[in-house]
Parts: C-alpha cells; structure tokens; sequence
C-alpha cells in the first residue's frame, strides 16, 4: 500500500528534474494541482462512482493523454485559460492558471508516468491528503519562492485546535485561509474525537468549513488540501476575495486564523502620467469599532463581527 512518504518522494524526486528547467518548488505544486484535479475528476466519472464531470470535455484529463509534443503543450496552455474561466470550485482550482513546463516532453512524462499510474481515488484519503501536505510543508521550506508565508507550522496550528476543542455542528471559518491549516486541523480533531453517525459525517465534510484568501495561487492550493482530504462539496469552500473589504454578512461559532500582520493596507495608485504611488487605505466598516489602516487590528475587528453570541476565536 502506497504510503504518505512514498507518494511524497515519488512526486518530489520529479520536481527536482524539472528544477533544472528553472521550474521552482511552487511551480511545481501548482502544476500538480490542476493535474491532480483532472485526474481525480476523470476517476469519479468511472465505475463505481458513474459522476457527471462538470469540466468540459474538450479540457478533460483524456484530452491530454491523446496529445504530445508542441500539440499537448498548446492545449494544456488553453485547457488551463479556459478553465479558469469556470465557475464554483473549478473556477479557485484553475484561476489565472500558467503553464510553467517549459518541455511538453517532460509534462507528458509527468501526466502519464506519475499521474496517470496512480489511482488517486483509491487511495485513503489521509495517504494523498497528507502526501499532498507534505509538498506544501516542502514549499513552504524552500527560500527561493516558496509559499511560507502562507504555511502556518502544523504543530502550532494543531496546539490551538486542542485547545478550541471544536465540536460537530459548528460552522468553522478561516477569513485568512493560507493552506487551510487550521480548517484541516479542526476537521481531523473533530473526526478523531467524536463518534459521528453519516448524517454528522457529510455535515463535516460538506457544511463545516469555510475561508477566505485573497491570492489565487494560495486559495487553489487550499482547495486542493482539502478537497485531497474530503473536504468539499458542490461549491469550494474557500472564496477569492478579500476579507477586511465588507461585511460578509456571514456568522460563525469559531474562527480559526493566522492573519497576515505587520503591513497596513494600500492600494497602488496610478497617475495620467503612469507614475506608480502607494496610497495608505483606511477600511471603513459599520461593524468596526474604528477606522484605522492598520491590518493587525481591522483583522481584529474583522473576527469579532463574524462571531456568533458566544463564539470563540483563535
């Protein structure tokens, strides 16, 4: 059986190939990603499962098994701009999506011989969920692009879901969702600590969880963690939008979060001459208690509006 570190070192091992294309360890996740989806899209329209694909056929994953050469490379390039296009979680997976291999040679081999040969479905979901956790916490590390500071250390994450103790039928929200390191977390406390019937089961995975980011690559990322892990439904989970802009109108019995700090927010200010100047933005809400630029403390204030009576944040 295909353990977590296999799968792991089997995908990482390639990565390192396609380093020496210049490819960095981001990019390289990223092209996983829209790969994975495909392929796990393509599985569930198979016996046992017999699902409709809402992918397009023109862009699904047998679309890129008949092709090679400069041919598979101009329709991964097209696959990924049109799917980008698509609504719901499709939409977050393949958002201002890029090609980054540079060789289709070496994206074949990474669709066929990597990809193709596994059957991704079939494997737990903790084997690819954590697999897949493993290459972010390998991004995370690397200095040279890599996501770290959307990667929250798991260990950290997992103290302060012990000690939130959430609980089935709570909704969870994360308003800075990096990862998804603490929706991931309190989704396997709950799991673990609770004995639930299949009615709490598809609630947990379907109707618990939810977040925010405001970066495409950061927000299909998550995505894909959770999605790998079962966590998903019809729609993602996670919104690509920026969280402090308004009130969402949305209530939660526990926030989970690591909110980015040390910055106030801005916005880029274009003159008629094209000059570039930073102008310092001031969020303005009916539910903040102040009116301030300062990130930290509108994330604050943020948090607060979006409890429940007696809800709890961390």
């Amino acid at each position: 059986m295909t353990s977590p570190q296999q799968l792991v070192s089997k995908l990482w091992n390639y990565c390192n190939v396609l380093r020496d294309d210049g490819l960095s360890y981001g990019d390289y996740v990223e092209q996983l990603t829209y790969l994975l989806f495909l392929k796990m899209d393509d599985e569930r329209t198979k016996s046992p499962y017999n699902k409709k694909s809402d992918i397009p056929k023109k862009y699904n994953w047998q679309s890129l098994l008949d092709k090679e050469g400069a041919e598979l490379e101009t329709h991964y390039i097209e696959l990924l701009t049109e799917l980008g296009k698509e609504s719901g979680i499709i939409g977050v997976i393949f958002r201002k999506s890029q090609n980054r291999i540079q060789d289709p040679a070496k994206l074949r081999k990474l669709i066929v011989d990597l990809i193709n040969k596994e059957n991704w479905l079939n494997l737990d979901a903790d084997v690819k969920g954590d697999a897949y956790e493993g290459l972010l916490e390998k991004n995370a590390a690397d200095v040279k692009g890599g996501a770290g500071q959307y990667f929250t250390p798991r260990p950290l994450i997992n103290s302060m879901v012990k000690v939130m103790k959430p609980e089935p039928g709570m909704k969870i929200h994360d308003p800075a969702s990096g990862t998804g390191g603490f929706l991931l977390s309190a989704y396997n406390f709950i799991r673990d600590n609770y004995k639930l019937d299949r009615d709490q089961q598809k609630e947990l995975k379907h109707d618990t969880f939810s977040g925010n980011d405001i970066v495409p690559m950061v927000a299909r990322l998550c995505v894909m963690n959770l999605y790998l892990h079962g966590i998903n439904g019809e729609e993602s989970p996670i919104s690509l939008e920026d969280s402090l802009k308004k009130n969402p109108g949305a209530v939660y019995n526990m926030v989970l979060t690591n909110p980015p700090f040390g910055k106030k927010s801005s916005e880029t200010i274009v003159t008629e001459e094209g000059e570039t100047s930073k102008q310092t933005l001031t969020i303005v809400r009916d539910d903040f208690w102040t009116e301030t630029s300062n990130k930290q403390l509108n994330f604050l204030q943020h948090v607060k509006s979006i409890l429940k009576i007696n809800g709890r944040a961390a």
